[in-house]
């Protein structure tokens, strides 16, 4: 049964899930370039025109725009994607001038510029620092308790009683691990390294494949192997050790992320599954209505995408300004403005591209083309 909320339900979950992170990842940018004294002329929620704001008293015009899609701050003396001197910058007064983002040493910009993914990082640090205090850390021995007939995990040999001590490869502190690494590689060969009775040996299964279909009517095809863990464990975290539990889990999801990106990027999984803003607001809206549990949890989880995706080395995000950054440090000297002006318009380019293909993915996802070939048929 599909039990999908209205529109305007998406509307609101989306608008409580991105705005907010958002505001932060601007927030990181802005705080970091006040720690070295650098003046903020916009700190912008949204795009396009303004539908509503204020100036404080150190002059920066905090904004909303009507376009709840991302958001920006300009600093003093940002006016051109190169970041070189201009003959605006020139003119400035020497004391203006030296507050400006141009005027700072290349590792004081390298930091401002990094700071709004890294804000993204520690929002998802603490979110699931604070789940693992409040339930818990999954700790199931990853030792196999049964093994379905006939299941991928039967043919290859694994046996109720093995420990799994890696899967592709990683290590396995618990069930969970074993989880999250197979159902993520439908149909693809693993290779797996067990303890039988402190006998090591290899062994390769073929992950079956299950669609799985929650109640909103979604479906995703998983990976299986066939083994069932003993009871669950859940280890209390205290509140010195939930830090760095979240810093681990952060980097397991995040891990996981890039795997998918690369599985799509190789052919692996469908380029349909990437999503964009249309998703993510159906997506916010079925968590929001799941209970603020699992909506908290998916803030953290579209934190984490937003710090990696900013952090990729595309001219136009941060990860692009950063390239800059590391071969000026390296050469010793800036990029040329002309190459880093097209390299900006090709990264515009591509993200357009990309936006493209993930409305176009998205409107799909929302059965828009399906129910367009039923009209046409």
């Amino acid at each position: 049964m599909n039990e999908a909320p209205g529109f305007l339900f998406y509307i609101l979950a989306f608008l409580l899930l991105l705005g907010p992170l958002v505001f932060l990842h601007e927030l990181g940018h802005y705080l970091a370039g006040r720690w070295f004294g650098i003046k903020a002329e916009v700190f912008s929620i949204g795009f396009g025109r303004e539908i509503g704001g204020f100036t404080d008293k150190r002059g920066t015009r905090g904004e909303v725009g009507w376009l709840p899609l991302g958001g920006y701050v300009k600093f003093a003396g940002d006016m051109n994607p190169a970041g070189q001197p201009s003959p605006e910058w020139l003119s400035l007064p020497a004391a203006e001038r030296a507050q400006t983002f141009q005027a700072k040493p290349l590792w004081q910009r390298a930091i401002v510029v990094a700071a709004g993914p890294l804000t993204n990082f520690i929002v998802a640090i603490l979110i699931l620092a604070a789940f693992f205090v409040a339930y818990g850390r999954p700790d199931t021995p990853a030792i196999v308790a049964a093994v379905q007939d006939g299941s991928p995990a039967a043919s290859a040999g694994i046996l109720p009683g093995d420990r799994i001590l890696t899967v592709g490869g990683r290590s396995v502190e618990n069930f969970n691990d074993v989880a999250k690494y197979v159902v993520m590689r439908p149909g693809e060969d693993i290779d797996l390294q067990i303890d039988r009775a402190g006998q090591i040996s290899e062994v390769t299964a073929t992950a079956g494949v299950r669609t799985m279909r929650d109640r909103f009517g979604n479906e995703e095809r998983v990976g299986l192997l066939g083994v069932q863990s003993g009871p669950q464990v859940a280890r209390p975290v205290s509140l010195l050790e939930a830090p760095w539990a979240g810093i681990q889990q952060t980097g397991a999801i995040l891990r996981m992320q890039i795997d998918g990106l690369g599985q799509i990027i190789t052919g692996r999984r469908s380029v349909e599954e990437l999503g964009g803003p249309l998703r993510i607001a159906k997506v916010s809206g079925e968590r929001f209505a799941m209970g603020a549990t699992e909506f908290v949890f998916l803030i953290a989880l579209i934190s984490i995408n937003l710090g990696f995706i900013n952090l990729l080395p595309v001219p136009v995000l941060d990860g692009g300004h950063l390239l800059f950054y590391a071969v000026e440090a390296v050469r010793r000297k800036p990029v040329e403005p002309q190459v880093i002006e097209w390299a900006f318009r090709g990264g515009v380019m591509a993200i357009l591209a990309l936006m493209l293909l993930v409305t176009f993915n998205d409107l799909g996802a929302f059965g828009v083309w399906r129910n367009l070939a039923g009209l046409i048929g």
